[in-house]
């Protein structure tokens, strides 16, 4: 294992590829006005690859891209994507605004290949606010003296070199990651895991006699789909519990879509936080819910095993909160055993199941490459990020050198955080900052609605 620094000072060192700073990564490049340098641990983009299901698609429309609603004439838009692949024609005459899962995935990709400044393989271990400038005695730039800059730590995920990289200023974009609750953790791999590794274990799904789904959202509503699909093919027992009242669907009224605007971010930011803690959880259906689209499939793909007076073996029971599971033997096969609650009868009942997937959301974990910054950094009660309106978190420092976040700000600027609708409008507000002028123009009035008096 070798040791190398690299001797250049960034603008920005952006931290994790997905689609928010690959977005910022591509207006960065483009703009050319600020030296910006991208890393991702994975070897190259992928967009939640295990469940990259066939015929599901993106939940907003395909302007959600990485680039368009900042500048709808960048070369990286998506309908310069398909103009490159030669599907433009195609796209027109399909006439649908939301487009694959999987062909965002690929248009991403592009994107992210064309880019010079994202580097794939490369895990952030480490980084460092230094006001020691011995150590960047080759940069010829300005740096004020007062404050400092950034050292990021990164390890080769192939060849284990570590090497080093300085900046003014970081971006942490490095998203969520699949949360299983503590009453189902510690089994095999093998017989329980989240639905976001789905695809990979399908084969070991068909093999199975039992299978229960966990969870409410649209990840659980599509694996349920494709294990419906599948179901008289493979004859397995097929269960759906979800803690939630009902399988309901997302609001997707025009008017509830004016919630992931830039005019309710800024509303939403002014309340107390207070306020903010006690309306997110009221708001799920605005992003939690299932589409309406897939509640539609599900429901015709049960009616159509039915025909003839069929019975499947197939139960949804809402209401039902799984409270512990633990592994039982049954003659020849290791079985996963449930203990449910139905809360509203308040009534307990056993299930049991060779199989479970977790469809149980995502969390946001603080990553522990900012352990040095901890001290730099203000955090709230609950051991949250303080945010500022424009992305920035709050320093214990008056420094010139500046931490934005992607995606991790929804307790402060509320369900818009993770919508692919409004990441261009966050790398916008980023950008701006950084050059000192409004390089892409930000709106004020977006919608017809007025949240506030």
């Amino acid at each position: 294992m070798s040791r190398k620094s690299n001797n250049s000072m960034y603008d920005v060192i952006g931290i994790g590829i997905g689609p928010f700073n690959l977005g910022l990564a591509a207006l960065a490049e483009e703009s050319t006005e600020i030296k910006t340098l991208f890393f991702e641990q994975k070897a190259y983009f992928e967009w939640h690859g295990g469940l990259l299901i066939e015929e599901t698609t993106l939940q907003v429309p395909f302007l959600a891209d990485a680039v368009t609603m900042a500048n709808p004439k960048s070369r990286f838009s998506f309908l310069n994507y398909l103009h490159e692949h030669e599907r433009l024609y195609k796209f027109y005459f399909l006439e649908r605004f939301h487009i694959p899962r999987r062909e965002y995935n690929h248009y991403c990709q592009w994107v992210s290949e064309q880019l010079t400044n994202c580097c794939f393989g490369q895990k952030v271990t480490a980084v460092e606010w230094k006001t020691d400038f011995a150590e960047v005695s080759w940069f010829e730039g300005e740096i004020n003296s007062e404050n400092g800059y950034f050292k990021v730590e990164t390890m080769d995920m192939e060849s284990g070199n570590v090497n080093y990289y300085y900046s003014r200023h970081l971006v942490i974009g490095i998203g969520s990651v699949p949360y299983v609750p503590d009453s189902m953790i510690g089994h095999s791999s093998e017989q329980l895991f989240h639905s976001a590794q789905f695809l990979p274990n399908r084969e070991q799904l068909r093999k199975a006699k039992s299978i229960t789904v966990v969870g409410s959202g649209q990840s659980a509503a599509e694996v349920f789909l494709e294990l419906l699909k599948e179901q008289t093919r493979y004859s397995y027992h097929l269960d759906w519990y979800t803690r939630s009242k009902g399988f309901f669907p997302m609001e997707y009224s025009k008017l509830g879509l004016e919630h992931f605007s830039p005019d309710y971010t800024n509303y939403f930011y002014r309340l107390s936080q207070e306020k903010k803690d006690e309306q997110l959880p009221k708001q799920d259906l605005l992003y939690k819910g299932i589409s309406a689209k897939t509640i539609a499939d599900i429901y015709d793909a049960l009616y159509e095993s039915t025909v003839s007076g069929e019975k499947p073996p197939v139960r949804l029971l809402p209401k039902t909160e799984v409270m512990e599971v633990k592994e039982i033997e049954t003659g020849t096969k290791r079985k996963l055993q449930l203990l449910c609650n139905q809360w509203e009868q308040e009534k307990t009942f056993i299930h049991e199941s060779e199989m479970i997937v977790a469809a149980t959301g995502y969390q946001h974990l603080i990553p522990p490459f900012i352990s040095n910054l901890n001290s730099l950094i203000q955090w709230d009660e609950k051991g949250r990020y303080l945010v500022e309106e424009n992305y920035q978190l709050k320093l214990t420092k008056e420094i010139a050198n500046q931490i934005f976040i992607q995606n991790g700000e929804m307790h402060t600027h509320g369900v818009g955080a993770p919508d692919l609708g409004l990441g261009a409008y966050r790398n916008s507000m980023i950008i701006n900052q950084l050059v000192g002028r409004e390089l892409y123009p930000v709106r004020q009035r977006n919608v017809f609605q007025q949240f506030g008096v």
